[in-house]
């Protein structure tokens, strides 16, 4: 790169000008997928983690970093198109930070993800012949999704062809932020994710908000009534809408509230949220139902599960329940065992195990989420769940154990940052004759096992896809004791 300087008479203006020389890789051939939406290649030996290319894409590349060990850049021209790649099928498609896949048909989606994991098993837990099935892909790979979370903005993220646009913009949005830019964010006018039904309630929200003059929230200065809006929904068509609003100005609200339920009486929950705060977390904020009931319902073959406005809920319903399935089948529970669900959230899989089960003990850090459970324990009528809330490596200790019994099967669903080392100790001298440790991160579940390896062996595995067109794959594994 270079540095120049402009001299101008005798009033001197330095104007520092700094030129990136563009580096252009021709040729790279991409081999492999990457995080995030990205793909690998390689030129002399180096990684490239490319932007908008999939594997089997000849490309050239731009390089914007460089590292001793890797250098990242985007496409810059498909030189021989794999023969994997496909039209993306939503027009936000390349801006939106969801679905990153859609140009990778489904079947080349579900590969690299089977061999996310072999990779990791073989890499980190050392296992040179993983036991890993093939993967249970998705039948529904569009509209899956239970839940969205959209963000409300007085100055939405300009398409190419609005630039230079000498008429009037609307710039008023409600959409998704645009990846590595947390103050853009793009106004979504349809989305592949959830139910269409979505799309109406986003849409008629917008309008109704613009045509009223209701005031889009401002990121940088923090002003602006109109916040956030999250949706749900369940397998048993009930519906959820939660309105955040930034301040408590009864008018604004009650004109929304008011004109979203005459638009949408179907609404189940009708909900709104004043948060006032510099950040959008609402876990610490309190729901008022407007309309209707304060939760819907899922249900899951004969189970029913309560879903409030801050619940856990697997995001993929339909997944969720080949996950519970394979999860209850690999704890192989004939009616005398005592399970240990750890991190149990609302208790889903506690309740698809407890029927087979003496006595399931949940544990969970998020006490909002073990009322759930035990509300959800008392309408299917399980008498034999317990929960506990709390720090999962300051309970699960050998006292504990003692306490309520020693383990025969441990479930274990932790978080994408797998489980504290400690629990991992705690576990392996737990004497559980099985381990089923389900994971949304082979890594650290790879490093759990591993850790684990010493007391318990592998003995099979199933990855299951539950987000189609993203680089994400869950995976369960059985591990019993040597």
């Amino acid at each position: 790169m270079e540095w120049k300087g402009c001299n101008q008479g005798s009033n001197t203006n330095i104007v520092l000008l700094r030129v990136m020389k563009r580096t252009i890789v021709e040729g790279v051939t991409v081999i492999d997928i990457a995080d995030k939406g990205k793909s690998i290649g390689k030129f002399n030996d180096k990684a490239i983690f490319i932007e908008g290319a999939v594997p089997g894409d000849v490309v050239d590349v731009e390089i914007w970093k460089k590292t001793k060990s890797y250098d990242e850049g985007k496409v810059v021209k498909l030189v021989e198109p794999s023969p994997w790649r496909v039209e993306p099928f939503c027009s936000h498609f390349g801006l939106c930070g969801g679905c990153k896949w859609q140009d990778l048909n489904y079947e080349a989606q579900t590969k690299f993800k089977q061999k996310v994991v072999y990779d990791a098993m073989t890499r980190l837990a050392k296992i040179p012949n993983p036991p890993i099935q093939p993967i249970l892909r998705a039948a529904q790979t569009k509209l899956y999704r239970n839940k969205l979370e959209y963000t409300f903005t007085h100055k939405r993220y300009l398409l190419k062809e609005e630039m230079g646009f000498e008429g009037e913009l609307e710039l008023n949005g409600v959409g998704f932020h645009i990846p590595g830019k947390f103050n853009k964010v793009i106004d979504v006018q349809s989305c592949f994710l959830q139910d269409h039904r979505s799309d109406l309630i986003r849409l008629f929200i917008r309008d109704f908000a613009i045509q009223n003059k209701l005031s889009f929230f401002d990121l940088k200065q923090q002003t602006g009534i109109l916040r956030n809006l999250i949706i749900r929904n369940t397998s048993v068509d009930e519906w959820m809408v939660i309105m955040v609003f930034k301040e408590n100005d009864e008018a604004v609200v009650e004109l929304l509230m008011n004109a979203i339920n005459k638009q949408f009486p179907w609404i189940t929950s009708l909900q709104y949220i004043i948060n006032g705060k510099r950040n959008d977390t609402v876990h610490d904020l309190s729901p008022v139902v407007y309309h209707g009931r304060a939760f819907i319902i899922e249900q899951l073959e004969n189970l029913k599960f309560i879903v409030g406005p801050k619940s856990f809920f697997q995001t993929n319903t339909n997944q969720s329940l080949e996950l519970y399935k394979i999860t209850r089948e690999y704890a192989g529970l004939s009616g005398n065992e005592t399970v240990y669900d750890l991190y149990t959230g609302t208790g889903s899989i506690a309740a698809f195990v407890a029927a087979q089960a003496k006595k399931v003990i949940g544990v969970e850090y998020v006490k909002e989420a073990i009322i759930d459970a035990e509300e959800n324990a008392k309408i299917n009528g399980l008498g034999n769940m317990k929960f506990f809330a709390g720090d999962m490596k300051d309970i699960i200790t050998a006292d504990f154990f003692k306490t309520h019994g020693k383990p025969d099967v441990i479930i274990t669903d932790p978080p994408r940052a797998g489980m504290h080392e400690d629990v991992v100790k705690i576990i392996a001298s737990s004497g559980a004759s099985k381990i089923v440790y389900v994971s949304c991160n082979p890594g650290t579940q790879a490093r759990d096992i591993l850790w684990l390896s010493e007391k318990y062996e592998v003995a099979k595995m199933q990855p299951v896809d539950m987000f189609p067109h993203t680089s994400h794959v869950e995976n369960v594994a059985l591990l019993k004791i040597r």
